[in-house]
């Protein structure tokens, strides 16, 4: 069988990436297909999520084995195959490509094709830039100390940040909507 998975991101309008990939292929394989569609380099630890109808996190599949001792399953990506997790059209994606910001592309596994076999990943359509692998940074400015690097906003904190005054509806909600609506 054959996948076909969209990729779209809020952070840049226009954006889309359709792959197609085999379905036993890992994770890992998906990982570095969506890396060279979008032209990242492979120097983040990325995650996939496979995710609920409402794009709640469920599964999570990992670049390398976190080693936790949690009792829940851990996958990762070279070990585990997509078939193993998706079987169904429509399953929603997270692919999380700048873990420090928790940054994401939203994935839907679009079309199923069955009877064919694709041996190498393959980009079918790519509209748009994406958006910049990481975010930027501003205002960091770095100083020796001890042989480390510091940055400077360690030693800067907002005097009147009350955590206490703000709540959830404050920042809003990266998961309203639905961000295939477009497509």
């Amino acid at each position: 069988m054959i996948y076909r998975f969209i990729l779209v991101s809020e952070e840049a309008d226009h954006f889309r990436r359709d792959i197609r990939i085999d379905s036993e292929s890992t994770f890992f394989e998906l990982h570095e297909a969506i890396l060279d569609a979008v032209g990242y380099n492979n120097d983040q630890l990325t995650s996939f999520f496979i995710c609920d109808d409402d794009w709640m996190k469920k599964t999570e599949i990992t670049l390398i084995d976190m080693d936790s001792n949690s009792e829940e399953d851990s996958y990762v990506m070279e070990a585990c195959r997509l078939s193993e997790l998706i079987d169904e059209e429509k399953q929603k994606l997270i692919y999380v490509f700048d873990p420090l910001a928790e940054r994401c592309f939203f994935m839907e596994l679009r079309e199923i094709i069955t009877g064919q076999t694709q041996i190498k990943p393959q980009v079918v359509k790519s509209v748009g830039n994406p958006p910049e692998q990481l975010s930027p940074v501003e205002n960091v400015d770095v100083i020796p100390q001890d042989d480390f690097y510091l940055s400077i906003s360690e030693y800067i904190e907002e005097p009147d940040f009350n955590p206490d005054e703000y709540d959830d509806e404050d920042f809003g909600d990266l998961t309203e909507g639905n961000p295939f609506e477009n497509y």
